[in-house]
């Protein structure tokens, strides 16, 4: 009876396992059939179905990769590639994996973890000549990566001095136009100052009364000398009575 019951669950177990085989080598199939289509993002969905089914299915996972990719969603494609480089165990298939993981960093910049890549796959599979060939254009992308990023920063910084340099010589100009204004002001202020001094300044009422009977009393005197000087020169003369 012991017997029957393990027999009758093993064949169960072999009957869903089966099930889940076929439910995930039908998505599979169905996303192949819409990549060929180029329909990626019906591929996806189908692969990520199959995933669904079967987390360790290489093929699932290798097609999602590869339909995130051509969808140009790299940063998504890069992290399945990544997941299967530590679940893979077949050579053939870990060297594919590190060569798509390559291929996503690249088209998503990542120049240094790029290379890394490449060299993991060529350290598998010594004589892919595809990976030896993005590996070389990699690396030759690092390199002008570098250089711009040094370039960039040494321009950045001419042109902070430059605008340093600017800056201190406008502040020089700014003081400059200040004592300019400084001396025109001051200029101007001692002209007016000599315009006021050689203006004749203005006679008041009572200056006025005073300066006139001044010059009365000087005419006056003025004549009173003259009389008396008239009057010393002149003979008296004397009638007689005779």
């Amino acid at each position: 009876m012991n017997l029957q019951v393990k027999i009758i669950a093993s064949l169960l177990v072999c009957c869903i396992v089966s099930a889940f085989a076929q439910t995930e080598n039908k998505y599979i199939r169905e996303g192949n059939e819409y990549y060929k289509k180029h329909n990626f993002s019906a591929a996806e969905k189908s692969y990520s179905k199959s995933v669904e089914k079967n987390k360790e299915s290489f093929e699932g996972l290798f097609n999602k990769g590869d339909a995130l990719y051509k969808q140009k969603k790299y940063e998504e494609a890069a992290q399945v590639f990544e997941t299967l480089t530590h679940k893979v165990k077949d050579k053939p298939k870990l060297a594919q994996s590190y060569h798509n993981l390559g291929n996503s960093l690249l088209e998503n910049k990542k120049y240094e973890d790029c290379v890394k890549a490449y060299q993991q796959a060529l350290k598998i599979n010594p004589k892919d000549e595809d990976t030896r060939y993005n590996l070389a254009y990699a690396k030759k992308k690092m390199e002008q990566q570098k250089n711009q990023d040094k370039n960039g920063k040494g321009k950045d910084n001419k042109n902070s001095e430059g605008n340093q340099d600017q800056q201190n010589q406008d502040n020089k100009d700014q003081k400059s136009n200040d004592k300019n204004e400084q001396q025109q002001n001051k200029e101007e202020k001692d002209k007016q100052d000599q315009q006021a001094n050689n203006q004749p300044q203005k006679m008041n009422k009572e200056d006025a009364k005073r300066l006139l009977e001044a010059m009365n009393n000087q005419e006056k005197d003025v004549q009173d000398k003259l009389k008396k000087k008239k009057a010393v020169g002149v003979k008296v003369q004397i009638e007689k009575d005779w």
